[in-house]
């Protein structure tokens, strides 16, 4: 143990003066809380703009931008007759727009088929509550002209006991996120950088073991994941009002997280040959878990093959904890998470020091 504290305060004060690692593993992250959290912090910007043009001469057309406007999503902004809404859309950027031909209320009256067009920028997501809200509208219409009375109703609830915004699902994805990125970059630089420095043969011929080495490294990623898991959430919780749990269960996943990103790291610079290829090869791991473990949005908007794949990611395991912990207070599932994730970084870790050369034969 103290060959572990001589080299972990070493490491310490190496690490420090790098200010690029510094800012990486605190800094950074608490920026990502600030931009997603801006973006993401449950504030509504009003109701949705649509460009209506209104081509009928009855009184229909008119009642049914009235009942647009009633439901408080929408606010309609009427175009003349004589413009083509399309290209109105194009020429003013309107992500969505709305028809009314001139035979609507004539074509009501007799009870002929007439539609109303949604047009619609599939790259906007506001499109599609515009349609349901016009779908809702045409509904209502339908039953008043034949006089029926609507015997379905709809409510909802959630699914925990709060409510919950985006960013509340957000900080349990960046926390993993930093854990993630701070220890698995640096360690495959270390690795690398040390091994053509022959730092490693200097190592060599003292007393500390590659085993020992090693634990100083995830202990002192332990200190910055557990720095950084604070910053975050206080952030989170002071400038956007995150409604999420702090308790001693995210204990685990702040200790084994490092533990596993530390081993593979020192595994992949290890077992790669030169300081680029070790880069390379760290970015092809890296990624793919940043972008498909539930960072920075719910696996369940993937297609199903990309769900199954996103299961054999340990960052999901790690990112899924903290919400079972912080989110859904589900300690039964966490449990679960909690013991794959021991289980494959004791794994890495066995295997980091086992191909762990202090000279390169």
């Amino acid at each position: 143990m103290k060959r572990i504290i001589a080299d972990l305060s070493v490491f310490r004060r190496e690490y420090l003066r790098n200010r690029t690692g510094f800012f990486f593993a605190l800094v950074f992250p608490v920026i990502l809380i600030v931009i997603f959290g801006a973006i993401f912090s449950g504030g509504s910007s009003g109701p949705i703009r649509v460009y209506a043009q209104n081509n009928d001469t009855g009184q229909y057309g008119t009642s049914f931008l009235h009942a647009m406007n009633e439901t408080n999503v929408t606010q309609i902004t009427l175009i003349p007759n004589n413009e083509s809404l399309p290209k109105y859309l194009q020429s003013n950027s309107g992500g969505v727009g709305l028809y009314i031909p001139s035979n609507f209320s004539s074509n009501l009256q007799a009870g002929k088929m007439v539609n109303v067009t949604v047009y619609n920028n599939p790259s906007d997501t506001s499109g599609q509550i515009v349609i349901g809200v016009a779908n809702g509208v045409v509904n209502y219409f339908n039953l008043a002209r034949v006089g029926a009375t609507p015997i379905i109703g709809l409510s909802t609830q959630n699914v925990v006991s709060k409510s919950y915004s985006y960013i509340d699902f957000l900080i349990p994805g960046l926390i993993g996120f930093s854990i993630l990125t701070s220890p698995m970059f640096s360690m495959v630089n270390i690795s690398s950088e040390y091994k053509k420095s022959k730092f490693f043969k200097q190592l060599s011929l003292t007393p500390l073991t590659k085993g020992e080495w090693l634990t100083s490294k995830v202990i002192w990623y332990v200190v910055l994941s557990i720095i950084s898991f604070f910053l975050m959430t206080l952030f989170g919780r002071v400038f956007f009002h995150a409604q999420i749990t702090i308790n001693a269960a995210v204990i685990p996943f702040l200790v084994i997280g490092p533990l596993f990103f530390v081993s593979l790291g020192m595994l992949v610079g290890t077992i790669t040959k030169s300081v680029e290829s070790a880069g390379v090869v760290g970015n092809i791991i890296t990624f793919p878990m940043m972008f498909l473990s539930g960072t920075f949005f719910p696996i369940s908007l993937m297609p199903t093959y990309l769900q199954q794949f996103a299961h054999i990611l340990p960052l999901f395991y790690l990112i899924e904890g903290l919400n079972n912990v912080m989110v859904y207070a589900n300690y039964s599932q966490a449990l679960v998470d909690v013991a794959v994730l021991l289980v494959i970084s004791v794994v890495v870790f066995v295997l980091a020091v086992r191909f762990f050369k202090w000279r390169e034969d």
